[in-house]
């Protein structure tokens, strides 16, 4: 019985994705789980895995289609190898001459091979999304005449959400680059050109010195982020430029050797990866002389789409929102000490650790219901009230700032708040935040604490009409009760939009958010 294949499941404000690859082809065996098929929304990619074991008979969708949320993609039939091998079975049992024909036809391959002869495609860059007007070059995997296998990634595109990847539509090499790395392209521009059976070949003496005189010239150059068929995922590779790692010398964990961020993060870690003095001498010959001492030198590196975006983000906010900014400051004496007597407590029930997030969600949790203009959005000249409480927690990744959600926060207890933040910067810093995870929203907490600051002004997360600063904790002298004692202080900033929240609630709303976090209590009373 063959078992369908299906799109995910879309959120509201994402009506159509677009088919970017499918990694299986009709007759070849697949394993339960494993990746099928790339679906690109305007927010990110999603992966497709085979809901089991089998083998694709049928592509419904082809590379390009938009589908539905849903939307039947392929079948799986039963059985676990695919035609060809089949095929292959049956002639390996049959006769001599079959034997004969079959080495015959494997020798004209090789000879065809050779001659670099085969049928040409044009490589483009994906369908983008209609948000997405074009993408920029980030990296060309490999170069002209290299050979490469179906499916391995050729380039990368970087537009101002994700960074897409192309692979190669058949076993064979590249014959012209026809966009250089930094280029702009659009939607289906053509970025090379691909002919199939061509390039170096192990298997014969050309192909040897041809690899050869490859390996003379990346010693040469110093092109150290290809070696051999290693693959490395997009965050891996700028790992790599930024500590400056001999890729030879990190083993990938992922499927086909593939190197993942984690990978990179082990060899920085042990330190196994460092380059020789050779191979860090490398790129003299390409470079500038070394400045010398003294020398004022100056790098410069195009910004990354997803900075670009952010930066883009920011301004409109500020052109847009008539922003103001009010502070207050909390005294955590309370809740520092509710910590010190609870979190051995609190880590043996819940498997977490007790931090100061979970208190501070759930305390802008009742204060967001008592103040509804606080949770609220513009969208044009409607205001949009939210009868629920949807809190970002900004994350700072290597790509810039991403803000993951916390659903329904005023539901969740404080170890639920505390274990989902935990697994937002983790999968924030591994890459791994997908679409869901960061759409929505109905405020934002910051916490410019954790990088030392003292104070700040949050700039607006459009269309919220509010975020919340958090900052350090730092011991000061206050008046208590006309003593001077002794006491850990935060200061808290609220930055608003006048156009939709009023000065007087906004500082309610900060002073209900300072009553709260100071007597811990009245989160449990409900006061």
């Amino acid at each position: 019985m063959a078992t369908e294949i299906k799109a995910p499941t879309f959120p509201e404000s994402v009506a159509e994705g677009t088919v970017a690859a499918w990694h299986k082809k009709p007759g070849d065996s697949v394993e339960r789980d494993e990746l099928i098929v790339e679906i690109e929304t305007d927010k990110v990619v999603l992966e497709v895995v085979a809901p089991e074991a089998g083998t694709l008979t049928d592509v419904m969708a082809e590379e390009g289609d938009t589908v539905q949320s849903e939307q039947v993609l392929g079948k799986i039939g039963e059985g676990s190898a695919s035609g060809d091998s089949s095929k292959k079975e049956e002639k390996s049992s049959g006769d001599d001459s079959a034997e004969k024909s079959e080495e015959k036809s494997e020798g004209k391959k090789e000879e065809k091979k050779a001659s670099g002869g085969g049928k040409q495609h044009d490589v483009k860059a994906p369908s983008f999304p209609e948000s997405i007007q074009e993408g920029t070059v980030a990296t060309w995997h490999k170069k002209v005449g290299e050979a490469v296998k179906r499916d391995d990634v050729l380039a990368d595109i970087e537009t101002d959400k994700v960074v897409l990847e192309v692979v190669a539509p058949a076993d064979g090499a590249l014959a012209e680059i026809k966009a250089e790395e930094g280029s702009q392209v659009e939607s289906e521009a053509i970025l090379a050109t691909f002919t199939e059976g061509a390039g170096g070949d192990s298997g014969d003496d050309s192909g040897s010195e041809s690899a050869s005189a490859k390996a003379d010239s990346s010693d040469d150059d110093g092109a150290d982020e290809k070696v051999g068929d290693k693959i490395l995922a997009p965050a891996a590779r700028k790992m790599v430029a930024e500590h400056d790692l001999d890729v030879a010398k990190i083993e990938g964990t992922g499927k086909g050797g593939r190197i993942l961020k984690e990978d990179v993060q082990k060899a920085v870690k042990d330190g196994s990866a460092k380059k020789t003095a050779k191979a860090a001498a490398a790129p003299a010959k390409s470079a500038a002389a070394p400045a010398a001492e003294g020398e004022r030198v100056e790098k410069r590196v195009p910004m990354s789409r997803l900075r670009q975006t952010i930066a883009k983000r920011l301004v409109q906010a500020q052109q847009t929102a008539a922003m103001l900014t009010t502070y207050n400051e909390v005294d955590m004496t309370e809740i520092m000490a509710l910590r010190a007597q609870y979190k051995d407590t609190f880590l043996k029930a819940h498997d977490i650790k007790l931090g100061f997030m979970g208190f501070f969600v759930k305390a802008a949790s009742e204060a967001l219901k008592r103040y509804p203009d606080v949770n609220a959005s513009i969208d044009g000249t409607d205001i949009v009230y939210h009868g629920y409480q949807d809190i970002g927690v900004a994350v700072s990744t290597d790509r810039g700032l991403v803000v993951p959600v916390l659903r329904d926060t005023d539901s969740m207890k404080i170890a639920d708040v505390e274990r989902t933040i935990v697994d937002f910067g983790k999968r924030g810093r591994d890459g791994k935040l997908g679409m869901d995870d960061m759409i929505g929203g109905t405020f934002t907490i910051t916490n410019g604490g954790t990088f030392g600051s003292l104070m700040s002004t949050p700039i607006i997360n459009p269309p919220q009409t509010a975020i919340l600063g958090m900052h350090k904790i730092q011991d000061r002298p206050m008046a208590i009760n006309g003593k001077v004692e002794i006491r850990p202080m935060m200061y808290l900033a609220l930055s608003y939009d006048h156009r939709m929240i009023d000065g007087k609630d906004a500082v309610q709303f900060l002073v209900t958010l300072k009553e709260l976090l100071e007597d811990p209590a009245r989160l449990l009373l409900d006061i």
